[in-house]
Order: structure tokens, then sequence, then C-alpha cells
């Protein structure tokens, strides 16, 4: 029963129905083939009557021209040039009529009233409320350049930054010890990035830094967090996997550096951070705007909590999925409308219609 429903509501739900495409004449369905698909510029308009003229019925429910056309049209232009002739028309007719038995056969058995099926509804239909309410009310466009340009100015440092380097240091106190714990950090144990952390496990003096490997991170030449001639040196230092000589802090620490990483300097004016800024500002007020129309219905809304029963939720944490196959479960969806699953995949090979 289950895999019958699966089934027909990825059919019904999805529009999962698959029409043969093997059979087809590729030089009938070329552009410039048999029978110039209505809706070309050499077809003249068709009257509202016209798209009301029933192509087929099934039981109470009728397939219009109209219907078909709009169909067939949603299509990829790709699959459209498969359907020019009367006899591909009719094999997507019949992809519809199908899709209709199947419909009906589903609501007799009464799937429209399971949970799963309605669940899945909802989904759709949260989805194109949320399409329709934002697509057009908030767009790219919608974002003035005064508002990128005191986000520009609020964020400069993201935009203009000077060159930086990434070191590693090992730090000790005594001048004799940092002269032979040098010959290493420049022989082979210090010539891999492992083999200079080994180093600093087994000789740096601060715990802090030990516990990153030595890792001081990116600095630039203003930064003030460690000593002046520490990041003076650190500049010195040209290529990745150079290793300093010892270095006097000046307040009691010797430092033996290792160059790991180097930034060049950037400078992004704010007519080339406008394109990364408006889609940022964009999604901020669409997120922004869903928040606030779904908290509008929030409050229109009579909401009632039962916290109790709430703390009575008893949550599976292990990662199995629910067929019992060990599958690991797909994380929660984020941001706005719950996406609904994805149909099933019918046939394969070629591109199929959606009917």
């Amino acid at each position: 029963m289950r895999t019958a429903l699966t089934a027909l509501v990825g059919i019904v739900i999805g529009y999962g129905l698959a029409v043969g495409c093997q059979k087809k004449d590729e030089s009938s369905a070329a552009p410039g083939g048999k029978g110039a698909p209505a809706g070309s510029p050499s077809s003249p308009p068709q009257s509202a009557e016209e798209l009301k003229a029933p192509l087929a019925k099934i039981d109470d429910v009728t397939i219009t021209l109209g219907e078909f056309q709009e169909r067939i049209n949603r299509q990829s232009p790709y699959i459209r040039a498969r359907y020019t002739s009367l006899e591909q028309k009719k094999e997507f007719l019949d992809s519809l009529v199908r899709f209709e038995i199947l419909a009906k056969e589903a609501y007799r058995r009464g799937y429209d009233k399971d949970p799963e099926v309605i669940r899945t509804m909802k989904q759709v239909m949260i989805q194109k409320l949320m399409r329709d309410e934002f697509d057009a009310k908030v767009t790219a466009d919608s974002v003035s350049d005064a508002e990128m340009k005191t986000y520009y100015d609020a964020n400069v440092a993201d935009y203009v930054k000077p060159e930086e380097v990434r070191v590693s240091a090992i730090i000790l106190k005594n001048k004799a010890q940092a002269e032979r714990v040098l010959l290493e950090a420049k022989g082979d144990p210090g010539k891999t990035n492992k083999g200079f952390r080994d180093l600093v496990t087994k000789y740096s003096t601060d715990e802090e830094t030990k516990l990153r490997g030595g890792d001081l991170r990116y600095v630039d030449q203003t930064n003030k967090e460690l000593p002046a001639p520490v990041v003076k040196a650190a500049f010195t230092l040209i290529n990745t996997g150079d290793v300093s000589g010892v270095v006097d802090a000046g307040n009691g620490q010797l430092f033996i550096l290792k160059q790991t990483g180097r930034r060049k300097a950037m400078t992004k004016t704010f007519d080339d951070a406008k394109p990364q800024i408006r889609n940022k500002l964009f999604r901020e007020k669409r997120l922004q705007a869903q928040k606030d129309f779904i908290d509008n219905l929030k409050n229109q809304a009579k909401i009632e909590i039962n916290e109790a029963n709430l703390a009575k939720v008893r949550i599976d944490t292990s990662t199995r999925g629910d067929d019992g196959t060990g599958a690991a479960l797909p994380p929660p969806p984020m941001g706005g409308a719950v996406s609904p699953p994805p149909p099933p995949v019918l046939g394969s090979g070629a591109e199929q219609p959606i009917p």
C-alpha cells in the first residue's frame, strides 16, 4: 500500500509522467519540419472560444485546447520541437489523459485524504504563495544606490585590504636553545608544515599558540597584537615555507617564524563591489520581508502551544533512515518555504516532458 501511495503521490504531485520519445523522427521534430506549432509568428491569434475547445474528456474532466497548449509550451524548446506533428501531439495528449486517469484512481482510493499527500500539497501551495508574494515585490532592483553606498562605507574593510602574511612561530626564551631549534626548523624536521608543528609542540613555551600548532594567523603591517619586530620579520619571508632567523621580540621572547601563506593587497571600489553588495542586500531584504509577512500572519492567527505535551515528544537521535537501510537522514530545510520531495524519475535517457 505504501509503495503504491508513494508512486501515485510522485505522479500526481510531481507531474512525473514520462512520454516515450525514442520513436520520434528527428527530422520531423526539427525546427522547420511538418506542421508549424501554434503560437509561431506565422500563426494567426487564437480566440477565447478556440482555446476553450475540448480535446479530450475523461469522465467529468475536460482537457481543452488552451490547457493542452499551455502545458506543452511550458516544456523546454528542445522538447517542444518534438511535438510539431499531429501524431506527436497525440502522444503528448495521451500523457495528459494518463495523468488524469491516475489522479482519478488516486482520489477513488482516498489518497487525497492521506496525511502524506496533504502535507505535500501544502508544501507546493506554500512555495507558490511565497513566489507570488515576493518575486515581484522584492527584487534586486529594489536595492537603491544609497543603500549600497551606506553598506559599502560601513564595511569598507571588507573591500579595501592591505597585504597580509600568515606565519607560525616557535616561541622560546633561551637564546642558545633558540639557535639549536633554528637548525632543526631550517633542516629536514621543519621542512613540512607538520614537521614545523611538531617542533612547536616539542619546544615552544607559549601555551596559547602551541595549541594552534604555532599559527599566528594572518597579519598586516599595522598589526598591534604582535611585537613590531615579529611583524617586520614576517614580511621579510617572501615565499611560503620560508623560515626566519631567531627574532628578538623585545619582551623576553624569541620567535622562529615559518611563512604559511600570503594575501595580496585588495582594493575594490564602490562600483566594483556594487553587484556583490546588491545581491547581499537583496537577500537580506527578501528574508526580512518574508519574516514580516509570516509574523503578521502569526499575529492574526490564534495559536496555542501545549509545552507540557511538547516535552513528551521523543526524538530518535540515530542517523538511520526511516526505511531501515541505515542511510543518513537529510538535513532539515533552511530559510523560507519547505521544499517537497522531488518527483520520481520515470524512464531514462532523453529529457522527458512534464505534463
